[in-house]
């Protein structure tokens, strides 16, 4: 079996780089004739660890570098259990938690191998929910994206995820803690919803980033288009792209959520998701409408270039057509004849000289009556 590089949205230090472009648009795929329920672990993977949260209403417990033997005992009660893997590098570990949880192996796989388009499976005893989490960069100049695992069960939830460092559930985990909202007051399929509507909305301050670069890149590309320019038009426009890979199926997966009648999904909670489909839509329309700003900065960016290009050729043709007459006149008293009259006169020289500036002086009036000039002066960001 063939692992692809996980999918990661970096912004690339050059447009032709081969290896971010796997990074962003290739999933996993597995190798033809390879043994279904597989697991390829990336030598580079984060070795997985095990977070429980467990609560009811009453009380909540918190466990750290748990087993899974020891999550067993949680798993057997009637409160909620979130087991959150982190990090996808121990195959022992992610294969004994497939056993306690009595997960499918096709199930265990498609969280494990990652990055996997975003889907929803129905396993019977388990709901299968894979979506794409993203992270704006501290720099804000592009994005992080990692898979996100769910796997749903009666009493528990499990989530997988590919790095521990960063996620987008702290509060969440503020909220169980502190007993906010209805989470600890409902089940297991809520608290998936709250999670799921957690990177949703994660989704809106990364666009936002995406929002301030365009129009960044809609004042410089008027005022001083350059090179570096249609690069940063061209990445934009591929995070964009990488952008919308992520959002689109995951309408797909909110829109089964709310109607397939799940027996682990309660239909209040379905209500709920339909807030999430909402936002999503709402994400595809941004994602749309940067994406045609960005296209449309290529054809401004075309244009601002062949605008200074003709620039640059009238003011050539101005400089050329005010020493065309100048040349002449040079050229006709530099030819040195012994019967021309005006080279034995004693005023000849300066006459010239005269004659000459005369000349360009009334050329440059007639060119700037004529409005010649304007087209030289700088477009200015209007007020």
């Amino acid at each position: 079996m063939t692992h692809s590089p996980s999918y990661s949205s970096r912004p690339p230090s050059k447009p032709n780089d081969e290896d971010d472009e796997e990074d962003y648009f290739d999933y996993f795929f597995d190798t033809p004739g390879s043994e279904p329920g597989t697991l390829s672990i990336d030598e580079d993977a984060t070795p997985s660890q095990i977070v429980l949260i467990d609560y009811t209403e009453e009380k909540v417990t918190r466990k750290l570098n748990l087993t899974p033997d020891d999550c067993l005992t949680y798993l057997e009660t009637d409160s909620v259990s979130w087991i959150d893997i982190q990090g996808l590098g121990s195959e022992p570990i992610l294969r004994d938690m497939g056993r306690v949880c009595h997960l499918h192996p096709l199930l265990l796989e498609d969280v494990v191998n990652v990055p996997q388009r975003p889907k929803v499976q129905d396993y019977n005893e388990h709901l299968l929910i894979t979506v794409q989490m993203v992270m704006p960069t501290p720099d804000e100049e592009g994005f992080i994206s990692e898979q996100v695992g769910f796997v749903l069960g009666e009493h528990y939830l499990l989530t997988f995820q590919e790095e521990p460092e960063q996620d987008c559930f702290n509060p969440v985990r503020d909220r169980i803690r502190a007993n906010k909202g209805k989470v600890r007051k409902t089940g297991a399929d809520y608290l998936a919803y709250v999670l799921i509507d957690a990177i949703i909305d994660n989704f809106f301050p990364v666009l936002e980033d995406y929002g301030e670069r365009v129009e960044l890149l809609e004042d410089e590309v008027v005022t001083h288009p350059t090179r570096h320019t249609l690069e940063q038009i061209y990445d934009v426009r591929r995070e964009l792209l990488a952008l919308r890979r992520s959002i689109w199926p995951l309408r797909n997966v909110i829109n089964t959520l709310i109607r397939d009648n799940n027996a682990l999904i309660n239909n209040d909670v379905q209500l709920y998701f339909r807030d999430c489909y909402d936002h999503v839509i709402q994400l595809l329309d941004i994602v749309e409408t940067y994406r045609e700003l960005a296209s449309g900065l290529m054809d401004v960016y075309l244009s601002s270039i062949s605008n200074k290009m003709n620039e640059i050729v009238n003011f050539l043709t101005v400089i050329s057509t005010i020493f065309i007459p100048l040349t002449f006149i040079a050229g006709v008293y530099g030819m040195n004849f012994k019967n021309m009259p005006e080279l034995d006169w004693q005023w000849g020289y300066f006459a010239c000289w005269g004659v000459m500036i005369v000349i360009a002086l009334s050329l440059l009036l007639l060119f700037w009556k004529r409005g010649w000039f304007e087209n030289f002066y700088r477009l200015k960001k209007p007020d």
